[in-house]
């Protein structure tokens, strides 16, 4: 990497603030006149022995309600054995929100599944190939409340880290 000592306390400085690893090749784009790629920040972050602060996990993905675009039907990919069942979310936790994932993936989605909020009503989640979350909702024009977002996200997280997503 091509950058001097007084460059890499900077770098240092940066991701002690909390800044992410896009904002900081950003910033050494912008600061430095270095354009580096993402994966190349990574490495010069690993060569300093740098980690950056683990964040509190956010509602980051929109949450799309309504109709889905993706086709009805079977799937080529051969079901997956039982992975989870209906579990509430994270204790303390306001909302009693549970998340389940399909054993056969459907179609156009790396996983899907489904969820159940604290108010009773379901939906159908899935996640594309892009990383989006999708959420279709069985009652058109359902939106749940802010604090089941936040609790189907945090189990959803939880609910795929436990089968290796």
């Amino acid at each position: 990497m091509n950058l001097d000592d007084a460059q890499k306390q900077k770098v240092a400085g940066w991701l002690e603030e909390g800044l992410k690893l896009s904002d900081i090749q950003n910033r050494i784009a912008s600061e430095f006149g270095v354009r580096m790629t993402y994966m190349e920040v990574r490495f010069l972050l690993d060569d300093l022995k740098l980690k950056p602060k683990e964040r509190e996990p956010a509602p980051s993905a929109p949450v799309e309600i309504g109709k889905s675009d993706a086709p009805k039907g079977g799937s080529a990919v051969p079901p997956r054995p039982e992975k989870s069942a209906p579990q509430p979310a994270a204790p303390g936790g306001s909302a009693n929100v549970s998340v389940t994932v399909d054993q056969v993936t459907r179609p156009g989605a790396l996983v899907s599944g489904g969820v159940t909020f604290s108010d009773g009503n379901s939906a159908q989640w899935y996640l594309d190939q892009t990383g989006r979350l999708g959420v279709v909702a069985k009652q058109q024009g359902y939106r749940p409340s802010q604090d089941d977002v936040m609790a189907f996200q945090a189990e959803l997280q939880n609910q795929l880290a436990k089968l290796g997503y």
